[in-house]
């Protein structure tokens, strides 16, 4: 088993009563309205931000133009009277009747990326949310630099900020609201650590290992099927997309036990997905390498359960493997046999997050869960259809629905979309009990969605998560998302758990 290589871990994060010395920035939070900019929150921290400090400051912002846009970025001088700091940061928070926890949590996370060689940091954006803020400095923060050598690693004034300190108005004051949020943010920075990790590094062999060590020190319950278990099994699937490597597939089921009812994760395991002999344009495919983001996802939420203890078991199925073209990979034509006797022709080898899904999930089934939520990088039709940043959302309607809103109320978007019945016809058949894809391009993303809901059984509770582009920015940073993978839908998953548990 291979070590799991040591991660750049985050800021370290604090609540404190006053600001201690030394301190290099202080980041405050600033509202726009048509009188100009305001300080907020503006009743809260007296003592550090006093009446005189709190002119002075807004005399120094708005001589520099500051306007307290959202997410815009101002930085002065502090002025007597905060003897501790050496300077002050506004970030803007918009217009302050629209002040909600996703804003504050963007704002953190812009003004957490701009503190590369800071070393210790306090904030009083934590009198508005201190859970909200927390996350977004600490995903602001978030690097990954264990590829670069000496030639391009970050320079000490270039490191991320070394330590956040959320100014509280009493000593007790945000204390359990840090820790789930640091928590949360622990776990969305471990799944990007998955995605950004290159496949070269990351195959299914040792993405397994890795997930197997980080469970086992987290007390879960963990299984592991190589190739050999997956033929003996009848994994199909699984098998069928993994054959054309000579990096040989996984299936992983982690497993946290923590009351009675059960919620099933399935995370789609692509470690790099070329397309197979229905191989994909050269132009863009290195993306490829974040076709484990619903694995990644789903493994850390798990993880995340865990370090919650909450009331509820978890269990998650992940399939890895790795679809490449060679001599020995499956052909478009070909039938194979999913796991539970589902006969199924491959149109297009493209289409192979589906069929290893497909495995996954009717393996997930056989434990009676009473929810079900599969999570894949699966389909360009998403992109086409919602954009980059928008999941959708798929299954059972009110589970779907409820699932859509609980992504929309943590800031990861999701949004609800249909499975027209219409559409299911043009996955049959010629010869096999499904095709893996439909043969025209409409409604790409439903078509997929339509696929997996043949494997879910009657009766269970199912969302299918499409994070095709949400998974992975390949644009400019913004709010609390660098370059690279997101994390998403980390904070989705483990909303609806904790709803689940709230029943």
């Amino acid at each position: 088993m291979t070590a799991v290589a040591d991660r750049s871990l985050g800021p370290e994060l604090a609540r404190t009563l006053t600001i201690g010395p030394d301190t290099d920035v202080l980041v405050i939070g600033l509202t726009s309205s048509e009188n100009g900019p305001s300080i907020a929150p503006d009743d809260l921290f007296g003592d550090v931000l006093t009446a005189e400090v709190r002119a002075e400051l807004l005399d120094q912002l708005g001589a520099v133009g500051a306007k307290g846009k959202a997410e815009e970025l101002t930085r002065v001088p502090a002025p007597a009277g905060l003897d501790n700091v050496t300077s002050v940061l506004a970030v803007g928070l918009g217009a302050a009747d629209k002040v909600d926890a996703e804003q504050i949590r963007r704002s953190a996370g812009v003004a957490g990326r701009s503190l590369n060689g800071t070393e210790l940091v306090a904030t009083t954006l934590s009198g508005l949310d201190l859970g909200a803020a927390a996350e977004g400095f600490y995903l602001g923060a978030y690097s990954f630099n264990p590829f670069r050598s000496e030639k391009s690693a970050p320079k000490p004034d270039e490191q991320p900020v070394a330590r956040i300190e959320f100014l509280v108005p009493e000593a007790d004051f945000g204390e359990e609201a840090l820790f789930r949020a640091e928590l949360i943010a622990e776990a969305v920075a471990t799944a990007r650590d998955f995605v950004n990790t290159p496949p070269s590094h990351l195959f299914p062999a040792e993405f397994a290992s890795r997930a197997q060590v980080l469970a086992e020190a987290a007390g879960l319950e963990v299984e592991v099927l190589d190739e050999k278990a997956l033929a003996a099994g009848g994994y199909g699937g699984v098998l069928g997309v993994g054959k054309g490597s000579s990096r040989p597939p996984r299936l992983i089921r982690l497993s946290y036990s923590g009351g009675p009812k059960k919620i099933a994760l399935v995370g789609k395991g692509i470690t790099f997905d070329t397309g197979g002999i229905s191989i994909k344009p050269a132009q863009n495919m290195e993306n490829m390498t974040s076709d484990m983001a619903g694995a990644a996802a789903v493994i850390a939420t798990t993880l995340l359960a865990a370090r919650l203890s909450l009331p509820i078991t978890v269990t998650a199925t992940v399939p890895m493997a790795e679809n490449m073209p060679s001599a020995t990979a499956q052909r478009p034509g070909d039938v194979l046999t999913q796991y539970g006797g589902t006969t199924v022709e491959v149109l297009n080898t493209d289409a192979e997050g589906r069929l290893i899904l497909a495995d996954a999930i009717v393996r997930a089934a056989e434990d009676s869960p009473d929810y079900l939520i599969d999570v894949a990088t699966l389909t360009g039709a998403q992109m086409v259809a919602l954009g980059t940043r928008t999941p959708g959302v798929m299954g059972t309607d009110d589970f779907r629905d409820r699932v859509a809103r609980l992504s929309r109320e943590v800031g990861e978007n999701g949004w609800a979309m249909p499975l027209p019945a219409e559409l299911r016809a043009d996955l049959n058949s010629k010869i096999a009990d499904l095709a893996n894809v439909a043969q025209h391009r409409w409604g790409g993303m439903l078509s997929a969605a339509l696929f997996l809901k043949e494997f879910v059984p009657e009766g269970v509770e199912w969302a299918h998560l499409d994070v095709a582009g949400p998974a992975y920015n390949t644009g400019g940073p913004f709010g609390y998302i660098g370059k690279g993978g997101t994390g998403v839908p980390v904070r989705t998953l483990i909303a609806v758990i904790e709803d689940i548990v709230g029943e």
